[in-house]
């Protein structure tokens, strides 16, 4: 093997974190190599990590294997003890040049200390790591102070850091040059944004500033947010702001008071419900999509009940369903467990209701003309995030105008105008 491949587990911050890997390891001359970028949140995701890994050795029996991410970040031994894999790095030194010089066999720093490694490494992709790509996502903030009971991805991320607006702008700015039209924002808690910073900006003061900053880029979403850090500034772009998607994801991550309160969570269903009508009156018919747990230790068929009905009370058509994994050293680990089968009966109940939700969203699409951002060849994602089919010229990387024809369910057929 001669050149280097990265496989990437998990979420949008690893997607980008992946290609700045990429531009790192070709920095350092690094070569005939697999690099795994893992992720954390669930057990599924690690088995499927210690698989990808297994069958990266059996394609390429003498590349170097480097597993990295999340994962590797909390608990790096039992990837150090697999004999397909040459190094294990951390999350800070993953993002640095010289990890991939050396040959030591775990480098893996404190998670406390990936604050040392906060802003001059949270950007640098630039337009080389998304060439050629219709949309690009940059990273604007990194770790977490909060500790939902569920979660393990503070000890693997640090805590909370941001990146200022000069660099933010700068990267976004390279992108537009190079062709993007769709920039996404994403962080691990993104709503946390600035609080860092001098004079403690906001999120929602980012996003102005940004689109200020860089009137060309077309299109700009933001990942998952906290319901209970929104700004007012980011509710009035919402209502104001058209180069700012209807389409938001929200974190609800349950729709039950008593399982949300042992999640240690910071809003209750009512507060979530009031929010989802609220984004809905400023911007008449906003997509909104939300992440939820499945069989939460202690969640009786009641509970369950809560978070499936809020899939209509909020008005949800785009959902992310997990179902619930025990993190070892976490609280939700200790509690009274729902039996795996539960969890997972649960989990395709609720994506169930997701895929209805979908299908009634897209069919209140059908008859409208939308601007569709092309992704590859006759395929693209309108300005609510639903994925279209095309007929008819339309280039990857274009903006075009369509005319929605007709929805299976799962995606929008359309016709370019």
């Amino acid at each position: 093997m001669a050149g280097l491949e990265i496989i990437t587990f998990g979420c949008r911050l690893n997607a980008y974190e992946s290609e700045v890997i990429r531009a790192r390891a070709r920095e350092a001359g690094l070569a005939g190599a697999v690099i795994v970028n893992t992720c954390a949140v669930t057990a599924e995701a690690e088995r499927q990590a210690r698989q990808a890994i297994r069958k990266a050795r059996r394609r390429h029996p003498d590349a170097r294997i480097i597993v990295t991410g999340c994962s590797a970040q909390i608990d790096p031994t039992p990837y150090a003890a697999m004999t397909e894999v040459d190094q294990v790095l951390g999350n800070g030194e993953k993002l640095k040049a010289a990890s991939y010089k050396t040959a030591a066999r775990i480098a893996v720093a404190d998670a406390e200390a990936l604050r040392e490694t906060a802003a001059h490494l949270l950007s640098g992709v630039g337009a080389d790591g998304f060439a050629g790509r219709a949309r690009a996502f940059v990273e604007v903030q990194q770790g977490c102070d909060h500790r939902c009971t569920f979660c393990i991805i503070p000890y693997g991320r640090g805590p909370s850091r941001s990146t200022p607006l000069g660099r933010v702008a700068a990267e976004v700015r390279s992108l537009v040059d190079a062709g993007v039209k769709e920039v996404a924002l994403t962080g691990v808690d993104l709503t946390d944004y600035g609080k860092d910073l001098p004079g403690r900006p906001t999120l929602g003061q980012l996003v102005r500033r940004l689109l200020a900053a860089v009137p060309a880029l077309e299109r700009l979403r933001l990942s998952s947010l906290d319901p209970v850090e929104i700004d007012e500034e980011l509710y009035r772009l919402v209502a104001e702001e058209p180069r700012l998607m209807p389409h938001l994801h929200l974190s609800l991550q349950a729709g039950d008071d008593l399982v949300l309160k042992r999640m240690k969570r910071r809003h209750g269903r009512a507060q979530a419900i009031a929010l989802c009508e609220r984004l809905d009156r400023l911007r008449p018919g906003i997509a909104l999509g939300a992440d939820l747990i499945a069989g939460f230790p202690t969640e009786t068929e009641a509970m369950f009940e809560n978070s499936l009905s809020l899939v209509e009370a909020c008005g949800l058509a785009f959902l992310h369903v997990f179902p619930y994994s025990p993190r070892t050293g976490t609280p939700a680990a200790r509690m009274p467990q729902i039996p795996a089968a539960e969890r997972k009966a649960r989990a395709a109940h609720l994506r169930a209701a997701g895929s209805a939700a979908l299908a009634r969203f897209l069919s209140s699409q059908v008859g409208r003309t939308a601007q569709v951002l092309v992704e590859e060849p006759g395929r693209g994602r309108s300005e609510h995030f639903a994925a279209v089919r095309l007929e008819g010229p339309a280039l990857p990387g274009s903006l075009v105008r369509a005319r929605l024809l007709a929805s299976d369910g799962a995606e929008l057929l359309a016709r370019v105008v």
